[in-house]
């Protein structure tokens, strides 16, 4: 999920988007679906689509329902933009954000299925030497599974951050290796885009191909997924897409937009329901297409096995685990599999299967934050497999959303308000100079129309003016999608008056957000 820059931000959702495509009660005996009780719940989710749309749930919504290998249920609801007319409908192209990760879990199995160039165990030192993590040992060491598991030890900010500030995906791997990991190696689990990032682009390496090509050419062209694409510029090709939506100020409102190529193998696809029906039907087919084996069926199951624990499910308590590419729960319909994805700047999606039940459904939207698609789809399975849902899967996730925006929002919230005494900042040329990072290159102070600026990323492509809160802290407004939350920069004075350190707060999840001065 490629997500906010914050790193109080990126943190919550990374752990929150996890857990939304999780949920599933204790393990008891699995349950099966049949035609007439899919017919039935397909009636019944429309009708709750319909309802809880009229009621503002989301600007647009998008549905795909596979049942039997068969296409069941493709339909659009709201509209592609908050303000304007143009409907969704099942061929609006959405950007899937962390959907994206079980998707290239299957082009990698089609890459592996030979197990001679390469496998899911193959050390990425011998596919890209380049490649390292911050100690010796897990440099070596770690393999394809590890990074799409999320147990190389990478935080789950880490490149999330150089990402937001505009540095291109071979910078951002590259520098991978000045970050400290947040566990031992394989001994935790930390969702990692940029780890899964570079166990796709790694393995893309041994066709010869870039990634979006051999995407493309195993997965999306054999499935007829004519509007899918790993590429951003695809996207806005599409004249039927949606628009990136935030809740401000009371309503669902397009302010940003969202250039994830860097990671697009965890977070850069972007599709339509129609599209994503094909997929399920390959996954749920075990690797098998229109009567083609398009995958080996061992190449695909084994994307299906977890590999480590996740945590537990906020809802239900239940154990959670994470396969390669996907999310695995063991409930009463027997095993799940499920993923969710979340854009800060606009974008919720989820995907759920019931392999055993040969049934799957992908929720588009396009908002953030909202519950709605894992409303929909925990909905949706309730129907199937009881005939009704005892639960109010909506409030319960949007009640989680909205901690997760108090989490979000705490960090900015002391800087709205005022000290109870402002100390004087001293005089701008205490200020003003080149700070350097290894990590993020250099943070240029400057004063412009007599205001502080910071210029940040490749080439101080991002500007921010600075505003005086107390003494030597000021705060900007890093976050696009969340134009009146403030983040602080703190300026640390040296004896000859004039600054030696200058950090910035929403780069400094993994203590890498302190920049060092530069000598004039």
């Amino acid at each position: 999920m490629a997500f906010g820059r914050g790193a109080g931000i990126g943190r919550a959702i990374l752990t929150f988007a996890i857990l939304t495509a999780a949920a599933a009660p204790a393990p008891v005996a699995a349950q099966t679906a049949t035609r007439a009780s899919v017919t039935a719940a397909l009636h019944n989710i429309e009708a709750y689509i319909d309802e809880h749309m009229q009621q503002g749930m989301v600007p647009g919504l998008s549905v795909a329902v596979v049942f039997d290998d068969e296409v069941v249920y493709l339909k659009g609801f709201g509209v592609r933009e908050a303000g304007k007319p143009e409907p969704v409908d099942a061929d609006t192209v959405f950007q899937l954000a962390s959907c994206s990760k079980p998707i290239s879990s299957s082009v990698v199995a089609a890459i592996v299925d030979d197990g001679k160039s390469v496998s899911w165990d193959s050390p990425i030192a011998d596919i890209d030497p380049s490649f390292r993590l911050f100690d010796a040992y897990p440099s070596q060491q770690v393999t394809i599974r590890d990074l799409f598991a999320h147990r190389s030890g990478l935080p789950g900010n880490a490149g999330n951050d150089l990402g937001a500030l505009g540095y291109d995906r071979d910078t951002i791997l590259h520098r991978l290796r000045l970050v400290p990991p947040s566990s031992s190696f394989r001994s935790g689990y930390f969702y990692s885009n940029f780890g899964l990032t570079e166990g796709a682009v790694a393995a893309a390496r041994t066709t010869g191909k870039p990634w979006e090509d051999i995407a493309e050419e195993l997965v999306y062209a054999p499935l007829g997924m004519t509007s899918t694409s790993s590429r951003y510029t695809d996207f806005l090709k599409h004249d039927n897409c949606a628009a990136l939506h935030v809740l401000y100020q009371g309503q669902w409102q397009a302010l940003s937009k969202r250039m994830p190529d860097a990671q697009a193998p965890a977070g850069g696809v972007s599709s339509n329901a129609r599209d994503l029906a094909q997929w399920m039907r390959l996954e749920l087919g075990n690797g098998k297409y229109d009567g083609e084996q398009l995958i080996p069926e061992a190449a695909i199951a084994e994307t299906h096995l977890p590999v480590i624990r996740t945590g537990s499910n906020p809802l239900t308590g239940s154990s959670s685990f994470y396969a390669l590419g996907w999310v695995v729960n063991y409930g009463p319909r027997g095993v799940e599999l499920g993923h969710a994805g979340a854009f800060s700047s606009g974008a919720r999606t989820v995907v759920k299967l019931v392999p055993s039940a040969h049934i799957g459904i992908v929720v588009l939207t396009n908002a953030f934050p909202t519950g709605a698609p894992d409303a929909v789809a925990d909905t949706f399975l309730d129907f199937v497999f009881d005939g009704t849902s005892s639960r109010n899967w909506l409030e319960e996730w949007n009640d989680l959303y909205d901690t997760l925006a108090a989490e979000m929002a705490a960090p900015s919230e002391a800087l709205g308000r005022s000290p109870p005494s402002v100390s004087p900042a001293l005089p701008d040329d205490a200020y003003t100079g080149i700070y350097t990072s290894t990590y993020f290159g250099d943070a240029v102070v400057v004063v412009a129309d007599g205001r502080l600026q910071v210029k940040l990323g490749p080439e101080g492509a991002k500007v921010f003016l600075l505003s005086h809160f107390d003494r030597d802290i000021f705060y900007y407004y890093p976050y696009d999608e969340m134009p009146d939350a403030p983040s602080a920069a703190t300026f640390e004075i040296g004896p000859d008056g004039k600054a030696t350190e200058a950090i910035f707060d929403d780069l400094n999840g993994e203590g890498l957000g302190v920049f060092t001065r530069t000598p004039e």
